[in-house]
């Protein structure tokens, strides 16, 4: 015999234990306007970085995506918001490096990586460039090395602030290279510029976006970009890791994560409407004008990404003597 069931049974065999409401609300996905959450100020490359995916993601997913700037305590008042906001999919965030950074330098969080969070997909990754002032005798890494060497701790670093990525690029990079340096730390990347500019710093490690404009004037020289293949931005520059410092590949990131909990075909629409809109012709184009390689990779891949990065940058703060806050 056939037995026709009611559609609603049906649905509940599929999916046992989910209530129907959440069901029908899912299978909507979506009816109205998502809110990204950029934990970061506005002008930064988080920011930009927003502003330039949100209207493609928002043609993929056929919905208007609000971009809600919500900065503070290193990234932690936003990220906390969009963590803890409802796993429905209408509240999406947009993390760069601090999501893996602040773990390490903080020693409570309102929040767990592992606990409350949705990996949904790498945007993008920005390599930066170690630049130094011109006054500086050097125009190669290995030059760079051999100086500090020399002389241990005299060299200064211009930092854009205490446990940002550039700071701990740097440690990183000292670290690698067996060198000492002095980091000064500025209150962001624009004092940090202005004094590196000045000559009253003498490296500078930021991202392709701030230090091309002045590269390019020769008010600055880079010595190297910090990812493992050259940048098409500037291919005459090589790789820290081509420079001799084997492996070293850093710079900015940005993705997309949600609340823990994600309906799965919530996750999935996501996942497809931004790989779609980071694989379209304009997006490429515009990230790779400011030295952004699009990656768009899986959830899985994105969460074992940022429990690498976590683990390294512990590793990076803890020889380098930082102590959490």
């Amino acid at each position: 015999m056939n037995i026709q069931r009611p559609p609603c049974i049906a649905i509940m065999l599929l999916l046992p234990g989910v209530p129907l409401h959440a069901q029908a609300q899912s299978a909507a996905y979506p009816n109205k306007p998502i809110r990204m959450i950029v934990p970061l100020a506005a002008g930064g490359p988080s920011d930009t970085t927003a502003r330039i995916v949100a209207p493609k993601l928002s043609e993929a997913i056929g919905q208007n995506i609000i971009v809600d700037n919500r900065p503070g305590a290193s990234g932690i008042i936003g990220t906390e918001i969009g963590l803890k906001s409802p796993p429905d999919g209408y509240t999406i965030l947009l993390v760069s490096n601090t999501i893996s950074l602040n773990p390490a330098m903080f020693r409570k969080l309102p929040y767990d990586n592992e606990r409350d969070m949705t990996p949904v997909s790498l945007l993008a990754a920005t390599p930066y460039t170690l630049n130094v002032h011109p006054s500086l005798p050097v125009k190669t890494i290995k030059e760079l090395i051999a100086l500090a060497k020399a002389r241990p701790g005299e060299l200064n670093h211009a930092s854009a602030g205490a446990g940002t990525g550039p700071h701990l690029a740097m440690e990183w990079f000292a670290q690698r290279s067996g060198i000492k340096i002095q980091q000064i730390i500025y209150k962001g990347g624009g004092p940090a510029m202005i004094d590196f500019l000045a000559g009253q710093t003498q490296l500078n490690l930021t991202n392709m976006i701030t230090a091309m404009q002045h590269v390019r004037t020769g008010r600055i020289r880079a010595l190297a970009v910090s990812s493992l293949k050259r940048s098409p931005v500037a291919p005459d520059i090589p790789t820290i890791h081509e420079s001799g410092v084997a492996d070293f590949d850093e710079g900015g990131q940005h993705g997309i994560v949600g609340p823990a909990a994600l309906p799965k075909d919530v996750l999935a629409k996501l996942h497809s409407a931004i790989v779609t809109a980071m694989r379209s012709p304009e997006i490429t184009k515009r990230l790779a004008e400011d030295g952004s390689a699009v990656v768009a990779n899986t959830p899985e891949e994105f969460r074992a990404l940022i429990r690498r990065e976590t683990a390294k940058w512990t590793q990076i703060v803890k020889v380098a003597g930082i102590q959490p806050q």
